[in-house]
């Protein structure tokens, strides 16, 4: 299994593959923001890696950071926990003024992960 690290949470095994969004907020129960429900429309589900980036990136993902200009940052909702890897979660629901996470998403990458 994977190992999950989460800056000042602490490191949790994933049950592999699991979408990183998720593994954030069921396994290392952080109030992680996904306004859009996980489909790489709002952003809202950044995190920033410390180690363990994966190399490849969704069309919809590149598409949604591009379109905002953000940079230095992922998409947990577009990420499978299938390596270990270290992010420190900065899309956080405590201080973002929303009435909560947002939907909760699908077990499967949405949009259909195209590379």
């Amino acid at each position: 299994m994977p190992t999950l690290t989460v800056e000042n949470v602490g490191s949790f095994e994933i049950p592999a593959p699991k979408r990183l969004v998720l593994a954030l907020e069921q396994d290392a129960k952080i109030d992680q923001l996904h306004a859009c429900g996980g489909r790489a429309r709002c952003t809202t589900c950044r995190v920033e890696f410390v180690s363990g980036e994966p190399s490849t990136m969704t069309v919809a993902e590149r598409n949604a950071l591009t379109a905002r200009g953000l940079t230095g940052v992922r998409l947990s909702c577009q990420i499978m926990c299938d390596h270990d890897m270290a992010v420190r979660a900065i899309s956080r629901l405590a201080g973002s003024g929303r009435a909560d996470a947002g939907p909760t998403p699908a077990a499967v990458i949405e949009p259909p992960a195209e590379y």
